[in-house]
């Protein structure tokens, strides 16, 4: 990959650090906004900024003043310093720049905190004291051979893979292992398309999932995981199963603890998703068809959510449903609290009384507990009757309205395909 450093870079000096430390792209934002006008009033989101850099008032905007040249005389005068301090070391070109820590030292410290600061091993150059130099042809190269999808997963469902006969393969995982699954799922993809009964294809992880942990499965393949994972759990989920849940000796309460990270099941399209604990924030964002059960949520959960189902057995942040334009979200809500976290501006929230949403509630709890043994699942089951008028139904109000249209249809006698062609055009006439 190529590193590129951002943030404050305000002088060629900077950049000349920056580029020792290794950095192969340089990203400018304050310093060429104030070079425009800014005045830093940090009202940007205000729709006030006295300039008329980041307004779209027209009396504001009239304000600015700056100029592409502006910023074009600026970034020469970096050039023109990092070129002074090359001079000076010696070197030629930013390229042979790149990495050359040795040419760095450390200042001499005052002050308790930054004596505190150890830099030996951001400064130290890799064995032999060779710099580290950026070499284009290696940009591409992402090692995947020592991937655990390469290296473990296809060698062991190689005959699988072959026949699309049922296996199932346990290993060991950790943080490091980043889109677990990923190059698996390609590659059922690539042989048998949407075509496999799910459960075909079974991982059972145990350990810490890392980053984009179960990232667009397609249908046929299950990854449980015993133990918690990253941000983007099940990112892209294309049909296929993931199950996550405490490891069986765990002493805490899974419904009042974190499990996964943050943005899970961001962008899903199909399949479903039963997490045995409490998801991070901007749960099931731009969900489009994937079905999924969690004890809990952070803020922003179902933002942007498009279409299937979500089953929330717990608290949820702020700005639950924000964008919200299809889908349905069943929230336990016993408290009634949801109100309080809940945008309204594009949904509706009604108590689940119709028979239908009641059966699809029990039938995705149910599911729930039998893949991860849920207690808090269980409990609700027990005693099913009792926790249904605590459960809130969350629904887009145009999708609800499409719905009810497309009921009326099928009731003339219009096929379901007619009746949804039909139920649109309705809906563009308002």
């Amino acid at each position: 990959v190529v590193l590129e450093t951002d943030g404050k870079l305000m002088s060629g000096r900077d950049v000349a650090i920056a580029a020792m430390l290794g950095a192969e792209e340089f990203g400018f934002a304050t310093a060429p906004l104030v070079t425009m006008g800014c005045v830093m009033m940090r009202v940007c989101n205000l729709d006030t900024c006295p300039v008329g850099v980041a307004t779209q008032n027209p009396a504001l905007r009239s304000r600015f003043l700056g100029k592409p040249e502006y910023i074009m005389n600026f970034m020469n005068y970096i050039a023109q310093e990092l070129r002074e301090i090359m001079a000076k070391l010696g070197i030629r070109t930013v390229n042979e720049l790149i990495g050359r820590s040795d040419l760095l030292y450390v200042r001499e410290k005052t002050g308790s905190k930054a004596a505190s600061v150890q830099l030996s091993c951001l400064l130290s150059q890799e064995p032999g004291g060779e710099a580290v130099h950026f070499n284009p042809a290696n940009v591409y190269n992402f090692h995947l051979e020592n991937t655990v999808d390469e290296s473990v997963l296809l060698k062991k469902f190689a005959g699988s893979l072959k026949t699309g006969k049922p296996q199932t393969v346990t290993i060991p995982v950790s943080s490091t292992n980043r889109t677990l699954g990923t190059i698996l799922g390609s590659e059922i993809t690539r042989r048998f398309g949407q075509s496999l009964p799910d459960d075909t294809f079974t991982v059972v992880c145990r350990g810490g999932g890392g980053q984009s942990f179960g990232s667009f499965l397609p249908k046929g393949l299950t990854m449980r995981l015993e133990g918690d994972s990253n941000d983007h759990f099940g990112k892209g989920l294309s049909g296929g199963r993931l199950i996550v849940y405490p490891p069986k000796n765990s002493a805490f309460h899974a419904e009042e603890n974190i499990i996964i990270g943050n943005v899970a099941l961001y962008g899903a399209t199909a399949g479903e998703a039963y997490i045995n604990g409490i998801a991070g924030e901007r749960f099931c964002v731009r969900n489009s068809g994937a079905y999924a059960v969690a004890e809990g949520c952070g803020d922003h959960g179902c933002e942007y959510m498009t279409g299937g189902r979500v089953v929330i057995l717990g608290p949820t942040g702020k700005n639950f449903a924000a964008g919200m334009s299809g889908g349905i979200a069943y929230v336990l809500d016993p408290k009634h609290e949801l109100y309080l976290h809940l945008n309204k501006k594009m949904v509706s929230v009604t108590e689940v009384s119709e028979p239908h949403d009641i059966t699809e509630l029990k039938e995705m709890i149910s599911r729930h507990r039998k893949e991860t043994g849920s207690a808090l699942a269980g409990r609700i089951l027990e005693n099913f009757d009792r926790y249904l008028p605590y459960f809130k139904k969350v629904i887009p109000s145009d999708y609800s309205r499409m719905l009810m249209l497309i009921g009326q249809f099928e009731e003339k006698g219009l096929t379901r395909e007619q009746a949804e062609i039909e139920a649109f055009y309705a809906m563009q006439k308002g």
